[in-house]
């Protein structure tokens, strides 16, 4: 049995702290000055991770590597599993040529081209990262905004801008599932407590990609597609955040902003209008309109996505779901936290059958099934994506193995602890964190697997909400990912751009830097009483 120790390294609080935090410098340096690849950075970051943990803070080697284990498992289940079966839809819609059907439908809507890229970039982009998030959006929506005409450093831009409103519900809501598992709060509070806080970027999101599409022309003409993308997508995400299963947040928003646009193009259009250059339909500028049960069938895999993931919380099929879950004890790891109670990390919950990714992979065989994909190029679809994730999958493992040992040993209460000390000033930083984290890991779930916990820690020593603490985690965290050097690098390889990430950065980094004090500003009004009714 390992007892934590909060001040290990020469009985000190502060020394302890900078050992804590070792493992996380070397991943950032790593990662943001070197540009070491993800996944060697990450294995750097776990390896200096667990020479802390035994060396500094004392915990058995055996030990610690069972906490490693045990997070480079919850790695692959339940967060690869969704990723792997998200993308694999993706993959065989492509393949089936259902993908090119569903960018005609979006060409469809309007012939202003600022609307499309709202539509694409904003609306579209939501839904892909709703459902498989890691750079897919940035990738997808950036060859698909460069088709309408728009150069290509503009197009990246535009795609990492807009992917931001849903990053904290992306995957299938993974980033929040993740936050509650290394805090131990509940995930349906924790959803509550951040759909106070990034819906507020959906409201002005629409209105920067407007300035970047075409300037102040393009706000001037064009703003009321804007606000209709931006308040229909903020109000569903706040009511299905606060209400109903996180894993349909985004899905249900990106669609309603979807249709909300394109209920506004039929009484309303630009007075100038910008047309694309090219038309979205795979035979070019003079292909013919796809009919609507091709246009049907592009949209079905997305429906059955939503009805397969309402179905699952309904509460009957809920509870049968959950019946067959499993959860037990990790072998071998046994800790107590510095409190002397037990820490629930050594709880692990395979839950196979009510996981999303289970649901995914349940959706993706209906989808072959709809866009007439053949077994065998189904499965060398599916092939194809775990060829395709693997260094992604390794990343993830070892970010998590590393959060898993950091938080087992005792580092990540240090380092609260520590914080804590900035007293009411830690509400503003809170969310300076999360976009740290972000920025450097390129996800919002890995920023929530870091430094989840330790937001909870210092919030405890400072009296603020620790549900908003790891809320503004989050929060913070969707601004960094338009700046993360992965998702800049996937952004500009998409569009030909390989090696110019840095004229990219420069694009995308004021809208980032703008709306980020806003969210520190509004964690903090939210910590006092002037907003603090509107923490769960």
């Amino acid at each position: 049995m390992f007892h934590q120790v909060t001040a290990p390294v020469a009985g000190s609080l502060g020394w302890s702290a900078f050992c804590a935090a070792l493992p996380l410098l070397l991943l950032f340096l790593l990662l943001g000055v070197f540009r070491v690849r993800a996944w060697i950075a990450s294995l750097a970051g776990l390896a200096a991770a667990l020479a802390v943990a035994v060396a500094g803070f004392g915990m058995p080697a055996g030990g610690a590597l069972l906490g490693a284990s045990e997070g480079a498992a919850f790695g692959l289940w339940p967060a690869m599993w969704i990723v792997i079966n998200a993308i694999w839809i993706y993959e065989m819609t492509r393949a089936s040529g259902d993908f090119d059907r569903l960018r005609e439908v979006f060409s469809r809507i309007s012939g202003d081209r600022r609307i499309q890229g709202i539509i694409i970039a904003f609306s579209f982009g939501a839904l892909l990262e709703a459902l498989a998030g890691f750079g897919a959006p940035v990738a997808i929506c950036s060859v698909m905004l460069v088709a309408l005409g728009l150069p290509a450093l503009r197009a990246a831009a535009v795609a990492l801008i807009a992917n931001t409103a849903p990053v904290a519900w992306g995957a299938v809501g993974l980033p929040i599932i993740t936050l509650g598992q290394v805090t131990g709060l509940p995930v349906d509070t924790l959803s509550h407590a951040t759909a106070h806080l990034v819906p507020v970027l959906a409201l002005f999101v629409p209105l920067i990609l407007l300035v970047v599409l075409d300037g102040k022309r393009g706000l001037r003409e064009v703003w009321p597609a804007a606000v209709v993308a931006g308040v229909s997508f903020a109000v569903t995400q706040y009511l299905v955040a606060s209400f109903g299963p996180v894993q349909l947040v985004d899905i249900v928003a990106a669609l309603v902003s979807a249709v909300a646009v394109m209920a506004l193009t039929r009484f309303w259009q630009p007075r100038t209008e910008h047309a694309p250059v090219m038309a979205f339909s795979a035979g070019g500028p003079g292909a013919a309109k796809a009919p609507p049960r091709a246009a049907a069938r592009a949209l079905a895999p997305y429906f059955v996505i939503i009805v397969l993931f309402t179905l699952s919380v309904l509460p009957g099929i809920k509870d049968a779901l959950a019946s067959t879950t499993v959860t037990f004890h990790w072998p071998g790891l046994n800790v107590l936290g510095s409190n002397g109670k037990p820490v629930s990390l050594t709880t692990f919950k395979f839950d196979w059958l009510a996981n999303s990714g289970t649901v995914l992979l349940i959706a993706g065989v209906i989808t072959a099934v709809i866009v007439r994909c053949r077994p065998r190029v189904a499965l060398a679809a599916y092939a194809a994506t775990l060829r395709q994730l693997k260094w992604a999958a390794l990343t993830v493992m070892a970010v998590l193995a590393l959060a898993y040992v950091m938080n087992l040993s005792g580092q990540t209460a240090s380092l609260g602890l520590f914080l804590a000390g900035a007293g009411a000033f830690f509400a503003v930083l809170s969310p300076l964190l999360g976009w740290f984290g972000t920025a450097v890991t390129g996800s919002d779930t890995s920023s929530n697997s870091l430094f989840g916990a330790l937001q909870v820690a210092a919030a405890h020593g400072t009296g603020m909400s620790p549900t908003l603490a790891a809320a503004a985690n989050s929060a913070g965290g969707v601004l960094g990912k338009m700046i993360s050097p992965q998702n800049l690098a996937i952004g500009a390889a998409a569009v030909g751009l390989g090696g110019r990430e840095g004229e990219l950065l420069r694009r995308v980094i004021a809208a980032s830097c703008v709306l980020l004090p806003a969210m520190c500003l509004l964690v903090y009004l939210e910590s006092t009483p002037v907003l603090g009714w509107a923490v769960p």
